[in-house]
């Protein structure tokens, strides 16, 4: 079963290119496989060498933009399983607009909303038709889908042929699809602010860039080896307000009952769970502020707090560090607010509530 991310990649991939009269060339390519459950019978070395024959790109250079100065981009969503053994995508169109978004920040021909959504339905749907999907368990239903699986699908762009400095013109769009489950394991869930910067004003941080996870993953690891889970990062200027996990948006409901979370800007990654999480606490009757939010309120007066990502979906915090002090939340334990965020959320993924929104789109 999957454990958080793996590359297990699934048989089914897609791409498209760019060309030179400006039209996006697609193509579904079905790379080696054999039926998941023969799969499941080989030895080890033979399913490392047939993932591995799936992990392969012989049409893509590798000397490029992207490998040699990380221009490029990436999205990341999911298609959760129904209790009718269907899949279902959470939002797709919010993953296109952003996609789109990185890939003009990143001054490269955009890619078409309307050919994303069909892309990640039909990539979804083809791995389905040779057995690659996610069952439905009802066991996930004891820990709100703590522990549910999904399929992760990565859309990402790569460039064409270059090593000098420059922005791509002719991109490649690829997407893949890995059986994921639970992304923190268990365990601590405490966190440390790094005295690292993720972004700064003017830069990339509303981008999902490649660039910008370098910081993150090194933030994290750090934190890691010091015991902790996540590491929280301030804000590049002042280094006094908070602004993101290391790969998440973050929250804080205060004793007031207040939901406090960072406002958008051009250092911070405008998460689709944070929409969501912000649209479903508002219907709980909570009062939500995107503001800037001072670490020192946080250490001083929050309740709870968690983190919200695709990744990570809704993800409490027990405890942040900074400066030698702790503040633990609600003792160590996972709210009531974010306990009914993550339920609900949760529930309307994997179709045991009722979506009255619109968000989730039938494979």
């Amino acid at each position: 079963m999957a454990k958080g991310f793996t590359l297990e990649t699934y048989p089914w991939a897609y791409t498209a290119q760019f060309n030179e009269d400006k039209k996006w060339v697609e193509k579904y390519i079905e790379n080696p496989h054999k039926s998941p459950a023969e799969e499941a019978e080989l030895s080890p070395e033979a399913l490392t060498q047939l993932l591995q024959q799936r992990n392969s790109f012989p049409q893509l250079p590798l000397v490029n933009y992207t490998s040699q100065y990380g221009m490029g981009c990436f999205e990341g969503l999911k298609a959760y399983p129904q209790k009718d053994g269907s899949l279902k995508l959470f939002r797709p169109d919010e993953n296109a607009a952003r996609m789109r978004r990185s890939m003009e920040g990143l001054m490269m021909p955009g890619f078409p909303e309307e050919i994303f959504l069909e892309a990640v339905v039909e990539v979804v749907k083809k791995n389905m038709n040779c057995g690659f999907m996610p069952k439905y368990d009802p066991a996930w239903e004891a820990d709100n889908y703590i522990s549910g699986h999904s399929v992760y699908l990565r859309p990402f762009s790569y460039s064409e042929p270059a090593i000098g400095l420059g922005v791509s013109q002719h991109p490649w769009v690829v997407i893949v699809a890995t059986p994921v489950g639970a992304y923190f394991a268990p365990g601590s869930s405490k966190a440390v602010v790094t005295d690292k910067s993720r972004a700064t004003p003017n830069g990339t941080g509303w981008i999902k860039c490649n660039a910008n996870y370098v910081v993150p993953i090194l933030a994290k690891k750090q934190a890691m080896s010091a015991g902790y889970m996540e590491a929280i990062f301030l804000d590049s200027v002042e280094h006094k307000y908070v602004e993101e996990g290391s790969s998440c948006n973050i929250f804080f409901k205060l004793k007031d009952g207040r939901l406090i979370t960072p406002e958008l800007g051009d250092t911070i990654l405008p998460g689709i769970n944070r929409k969501s999480v912000i649209e479903l606490a508002g219907d709980l009757g909570v009062k939500v502020e995107e503001r800037k939010v001072p670490i020192e309120e946080v250490m001083d007066d929050a309740q709870e707090c968690f983190v919200a990502g695709t990744a990570a979906g809704v993800s409490f915090l027990e405890s942040i560090t900074w400066k030698e002090k702790t503040a633990v939340f609600n003792d160590g334990k996972q709210g009531e607010l974010t306990t009914e965020l993550l339920k609900t959320l949760k529930n309307i993924q994997y179709g045991a509530a009722e979506d009255t929104k619109g968000w989730m789109v039938e494979v």
